[in-house]
C-alpha cells in the first residue's frame, strides 16, 4: 500500500507480548491541567506527508484537520474542512465546498491550501504514502472555498480515504516562506491541537489550537504530552504510578494485572491490525509455492494465538484484516496440518532447506521466531534465526533479502482497497508488503474492486482475493488484534479508533 518499506504499521517485528509483572495501586500524581500519553512509537517528523510510521500517525491526527472526518463512536464519515461535497454522475468528479477555517496562526484555510496539501501527497517524492490518491487526476481551486477533484476512473473508496492520517491540510504559505524543514519541526497546524514544544526521542508536548473549526472543542483546556517510553515494563509502572494517564500497546501478559486495579480503565478496542508473517519470494525456498503452502500447514495458528495473546486476538483466516468490510468470514484459511506440510516440503524440493526468520531484540520478536523455528523445524526446514536491530529488519525486507520475518500491520479504513494494495498487490508499489508476491489476476482484481460501486459485487471480488492469496500464501495470516490501552478513570472520552487516532478533542478530565 505504499512505495517504501518505511511504512510501520507499524513496528518491526513489535508483537505485543511482554513479561508479566506485579502491579499495585500507588498514590496518583497526576497533572490536572495535563494528559499524558506513553507509547513505544516515536514521533520523527510533523508533517504528514512525510512518514507512516506508527508514533507519527497518531500525532498527525491532532495536528491537522482533514476534508472529512470519521465519527469515533459509529464510523461514519462526516464533514470536516469540507462542510458538504457534490459528486458527479459518472463518479469522476468530486467538488469540496469548504467551511470558513483558521491554521494555528489564525490565517485563513483556503481551496489553495487543500490542493497543495492534496498534490503533495499524490506527487511530491518524499511522500511516503500516495496510494490513498492513486486514482487522482487533477485537483483544482474554483474558488477561495471550492476544490475540485477530478480522478482518472470511478474510485469508490475515495472519499474514505481522503479522511486518513496523511491527508492533514496544511498552510502553504507557512511551507513556501519558511521551507519544509522547517515546517516538519514547528508547523502551522488545521487541526484541534498546536505544537507547544518537541524533544525528539522524548516527548512532543502540544496544547490546544484556539482557532480550530470545531468550536468548543477541543472539550479540556489541558495540553498533551505524548511520551516514547520503549520499555512496556516501565510504561505500566508510570501508569499505575500515576505518572501518565494512558499507556498504549499493553503486553498481553500485562492486561488481566491492569484489569484489577481500581484506578484504571484496561480496554480492548477494536482495531484492523492483523499479525502475520512475511515469506520473501524473492529467493528460495519461498520462491516455491509448495514450499511457502508447507510454512502455513505447519503452523498451528489457534494454539499460537492462544499462547501469545492469552486468548485476546483471534486466529486468522485470511490475508486481510478479520474487521474489514467484506472480509470472507466463511473461509476456512489453511488448517494446521503437519503431515500435509511434509508432503508438500517433499514435492517442492525444499527439504532441509536453511530459513533464516528475520527478528529484532525485542522480547516479543523473539519469542513468535522460536515459535515458528520449532513448527518449521518439525516438518523438514533448517530454521535460524537472525537477530537485526529495526533499521535492519526494514532494510533487509525492504530488498527481500530474507526468508520470513514476523510483523504486523492495520488498515486505515473499513474499506478493503488500501489492505490489498499493500498486502497482496505486486503492482501497487508496495512489493505485496516486500514479500514480493504477484499473481497478474489478483492484480486484476484489486483495480476491479476499487472500480466496482455494487457491494454485492465487491464482496465478491474481495472474497476471491482472499481465497486466491491467502492459497498461494501471499503472507501466513496468525490472528485479529484489539489494540489493547490502558487508561487513566480520570480520563472521559478519550478512545484510540482503529484508524489509530486518539480521541483527545473530545476527551475530559475529572474532577
Amino acid at each position: 500500500m505504499m512505495n517504501s518499506g518505511t511504512r510501520l504499521r507499524f513496528g518491526a517485528a513489535l508483537l505485543a507480548l511482554g513479561l508479566a509483572s506485579g502491579i499495585g495501586a500507588a498514590s496518583p500524581a497526576w497533572a490536572a491541567d495535563v494528559i499524558r500519553i506513553v507509547s513505544p512509537y516515536q514521533t520523527t517528523t510533523l508533517d504528514p506527508m512525510r512518514s507512516a510510521a506508527a508514533g507519527n500517525i497518531e500525532t498527525y491526527g491532532q495536528l491537522y484537520s482533514r476534508l472529512l472526518r470519521r465519527n469515533a463512536d459509529t464510523g461514519a464519515l462526516e464533514p470536516g474542512l469540507a462542510e458538504k461535497w457534490d459528486i458527479s454522475a459518472d463518479g469522476l468528479t468530486y467538488t469540496f465546498h469548504l467551511r470558513d477555517a483558521q491554521f494555528s496562526d489564525g490565517s485563513p484555510i483556503s481551496a489553495d491550501d487543500v490542493v497543495f496539501s492534496l498534490e503533495r501527497i499524490h506527487s511530491d517524492k518524499k511522500s511516503a504514502y500516495p496510494a490513498p490518491l492513486g486514482a487522482l487526476d487533477t485537483v483544482s481551486a474554483a474558488d477561495a472555498k471550492t476544490v475540485v477533484v477530478k480522478l482518472k476512473s470511478p474510485f469508490a473508496p475515495f472519499l474514505g480515504n481522503v479522511e486518513i492520517w496523511n491527508m492533514g491540510i496544511v498552510s502553504k504559505a507557512d511551507v513556501d516562506k519558511r521551507g519544509e524543514d522547517a515546517f516538519v519541526k514547528e508547523p502551522l497546524t488545521s487541526g484541534p491541537y498546536a505544537v507547544k514544544e518537541w524533544k525528539p526521542n522524548e516527548k512532543l508536548v502540544l496544547e490546544p489550537n484556539k482557532h480550530y473549526w470545531r468550536e468548543g472543542y477541543p472539550k479540556s483546556d489541558a495540553t498533551v504530552e505524548l511520551m516514547e517510553i520503549a520499555s512496556p515494563e516501565t510504561r505500566q509502572a508510570m501508569l499505575t504510578a500515576g505518572e501518565v494517564d494512558v499507556m498504549r500497546a499493553v503486553p498481553w501478559a500485562q492486561i488481566d494485572a491492569l484489569k484489577k486495579v481500581d484506578t484504571i480503565d484496561m480496554r480492548l478496542e477494536p482495531s484492523t491490525t492483523i499479525y502475520m508473517t512475511l515469506l520473501s519470494e524473492k529467493r528460495e525456498p519461498f520462491s516455491n509455492m509448495k514450499a511457502r503452502q508447507a510454512a502455513a500447514y505447519a503452523i498451528d495458528n489457534k494454539a499460537l494465538t492462544k499462547a501469545i495473546t492469552r486468548g485476546y486476538a483471534t486466529p486468522a483466516n485470511t490475508t486481510l484484516p478479520g474487521s474489514i468490510e467484506f472480509h470472507d468470514n466463511d473461509y476456512p484459511g489453511i488448517p494446521y496440518d503437519p503431515a500435509k506440510a511434509k508432503e508438500l516440503l517433499a514435492e517442492s524440493g525444499m527439504a532441509g532447506k536453511e530459513v533464516k526468520i528475520l527478528a529484532t531484540a525485542d522480547a516479543a520478536a523473539q519469542q513468535m521466531a522460536l515459535l515458528l523455528q520449532a513448527q518449521w523445524q518439525e516438518i523438514g526446514f533448517k530454521p535460524v534465526i537472525v537477530n537485526v536491530d529495526g533499521g535492519a529488519w526494514w532494510d533487509a525486507t525492504g530488498k527481500g533479502d530474507y526468508d520470513a520475518a514476523a510483523n504486523w500491520w492495520y488498515n486505515e479504513t473499513p474499506d478493503p482497497d488500501l489492505a490489498v494494495r499493500w498486502a497482496v498487490c505486486g503492482t501497487c508499489g508496495s512489493n505485496s508488503y516486500n514479500t514480493f508476491y504477484e499473481n497478474p489476476k489478483v492484480d486484476e482484481l484489486v483495480e476491479e474492486g476499487t472500480k466496482e460501486a455494487d457491494p454485492a459485487k465487491r464482496a465478491a471480488i474481495y472474497k476471491e482475493i482472499q481465497k486466491i492469496t491467502t492459497e498461494e500464501v501471499a503472507q501466513i495470516p496468525l490472528y485479529y488484534a484489539p489494540n489493547a490501552v490502558a487508561y487513566s478513570k480520570r480520563l472521559q472520552g478519550i478512545k484510540l479508533t482503529p484508524s489509530l487516532q486518539w480521541t483527545l478533542e473530545d476527551t475530559t478530565i475529572a474532577k
